[in-house]
């Protein structure tokens, strides 16, 4: 068996720059900000992009590269970058791409901190975005332009699992001369593989379910070698994304139980969806493998028949302060899951998107994202279900 023919579990493992001379099992860190050239030439010539090597440690390093290799045979892409972060790289995304005068059309369901960067910050530099409803294909079809030069989605959406068709959407751009670009966070290469479903990138925040265990902040673009190269490395070089070797060491090791987490996690995240459909406090529970989700019958497509490790459920409220309090009445009732909101872990995650990771929006545009002030997103980590269950029952039982 070539390495070709190697399935994805045995390239989380198994993918990486080759060992040194002293035959190292697991992949070594490389702490140096700078490295030995043999001669001036050789530097001259490696500074240049002319030759392969090491040469400082913003534009790349021995261990960030064998994560990137590991994370880009893992999503089917020719190439990968790391970045500081998850935020970082979408920004990466933007300057290799974008100028003054270009147009984005991308989900209004995001991610807070997107939504931001794309339609605040971006747009102090001439850059506009357009926001459209994440599963409406039409309204994405309306709202290209002849300037529109990249489609940006997240799916599934944070907190709301909302699912868009990747292939459709990649067809849509392509016809337009346009770049397709996928969020693949929440299903991570276990579930989804965006490439292969026709996207040109795949965004992930490393700090998620790459590493697992919530330990450092990562992020990476997977592309093809000429959009790396040409358009991501020259923003890197320049702008210092950089990703810093011990983080990449950390994440690349979590890739290596990356599958059996997620499929564990994505397991018990299934029957915590159903058992909070059933409680009489819930009025809605979103994850893409319930049924009666609206786009359940396409995730179950595109992500191999698994709905992932991250739900939400709205506790309602007859106003929007009542639903903030009632939300916050289950939050402040847990005794065992975590508070917290990053998501990924192997610990449970418990988050109050409204005011924390769409926090920076106004009321606007979490209503247009459909988060609303009673809404608890859950990340489900490795703990037995019935312990997770019996936590929210400390608030969900006495609301």
């Amino acid at each position: 068996m070539s390495r070709d023919d190697w399935r994805m579990e045995t390239r989380a493992v198994r993918e990486a720059v080759p060992p040194t001379a002293y035959g190292e099992n697991a992949e070594a860190l490389f702490l140096t900000s700078g490295y030995v050239q043999p001669d001036a030439e050789t530097a001259a010539r490696r500074f240049a992009g002319e030759d392969d090597g090491f040469t400082y440690g913003r534009y790349g390093n021995p261990t960030t590269s064998s994560f990137e290799q590991r994370l880009a045979a893992m999503e089917g892409a020719e190439a990968a970058m790391g970045t500081a972060s998850g935020m970082s790289a979408v920004l990466m995304m933007c300057m290799g791409l974008l100028q003054a005068g270009d147009h984005v059309v991308a989900s209004r369901s995001m991610f807070g901190s997107t939504i931001k960067l794309l339609g605040t910050d971006l747009a102090k530099f001439g850059v506009e975005t357009t926001f459209v409803p994440q599963a409406d294909v039409a309204a994405w079809r309306a709202a290209m332009r002849p300037n529109t030069k990249l489609l940006f989605a997240e799916t599934p959406t944070n907190p709301l699992t909302e699912v868009c068709d990747i292939a459709a959407l990649a067809d849509m751009a392509h016809n337009a001369g346009a770049l397709m670009a996928v969020d693949n966070c929440f299903a991570t290469p276990v579930l989804q593989r965006p490439i292969a479903l026709g996207a040109d990138i795949v965004v992930h925040s490393g700090t998620k379910f790459l590493d697992g265990q919530g330990r450092v902040m990562a992020g990476a673009l997977c592309a093809s070698q000429r959009l790396v190269e040409k358009s991501f490395l020259p923003v890197l070089k320049s702008a210092g994304m950089t990703l810093a070797p011990f983080n990449a060491w950390v994440v690349l090791k979590g890739l290596e139980t990356l599958a059996i987490r997620m499929r564990a996690q994505s397991e018990t995240a299934l029957a915590m969806a159903q058992w909070l459909g059933s409680h009489d406090q819930v009025t809605a529970v979103h994850y893409p493998a319930l049924s009666k989700h609206p786009q359940h019958a396409l995730a179950m497509s595109q992500m191999h028949g698994s709905g992932g490790a991250v739900l939400s459920f709205d506790v309602g409220g007859a106003s929007p302060e009542v639903a903030r309090a009632r939300a916050f009445h289950v939050l402040d009732g847990l005794q065992t899951l975590s508070l917290c909101t990053n998501l990924g872990d192997t610990k449970t995650l418990c988050a109050h998107p409204a005011s924390t990771s769409h926090g920076r929006l106004s009321e606007e545009q979490r209503q247009a994202s459909g988060v609303t002030q009673g809404l608890i997103r859950v990340s489900v980590g490795l703990e037995h279900v019935q312990d997770i269950q019996a936590d929210l029952l400390n608030g969900l039982n006495t609301l």
